[in-house]
């Protein structure tokens, strides 16, 4: 499968997936699941920066179309992705597991903890400053941490099931140069 047919698939997957499945569950006033930024996380370690913001601001516009907070969401997947490289360099050694596989994944990132570190930050961010955007204001900040906190959870026990369930399949490259 050719790989921008792979990535366009995920995109609209993972945006259907939000809007008519996980958008129409309400497990209390404070969690609501996310799972649609998980395209962004996914992408390629060598993606190109401005196709990376790009992509993600494409991303959090449409599920932004199907919703009433234009924009929201639009700038919760771009800081998230302007992030991840700054994390990712961070995270793995230079001339490491980038150059050996194409995406983030427990095996390319070495192991659990890199890889749910880099997980669980990503996803804390998103939410933490889609709920800000959403109130407007900064008055109780324990309510989003809270709120940010718990959607978080439920957000990334929903990406490691999906990564138990249905594991991606990342072939090791030899013959990096």
């Amino acid at each position: 499968m050719g790989k921008l047919f792979k990535y366009t698939l995920r995109f609209v997957f993972f945006i259907l997936i939000q809007v008519f499945i996980l958008d129409k569950v309400r497990l209390h006033h404070l969690v609501t699941p996310y799972f649609y930024f998980v395209f962004i996380l996914w992408l390629p370690f060598n993606i190109n920066r401005n196709l990376l913001l790009f992509l993600a601001f494409l991303l959090g516009l449409t599920l932004d179309a199907f919703r009433h907070h234009p924009g929201f969401h639009a700038a919760s997947c771009v800081l998230i992705a302007y992030l991840r490289p700054f994390l990712m360099n961070l995270m793995i050694p230079q001339k490491g597991a980038e150059m050996n596989y194409d995406e983030p994944s427990f095996k390319s990132m070495g192991g659990k903890s890199p890889y749910l570190l880099y997980l669980t930050l990503l996803i804390f961010i998103h939410n933490f400053w889609l709920y800000m955007l959403e109130s407007w204001q900064f008055g109780n900040i324990g309510y989003f941490l809270l709120k940010s906190l718990l959607t978080t959870v439920i957000s990334l026990c929903i990406l490691l099931a999906i990564e138990l369930i249905l594991p991606r399949k990342q072939k090791f490259r030899t013959n990096t140069v």
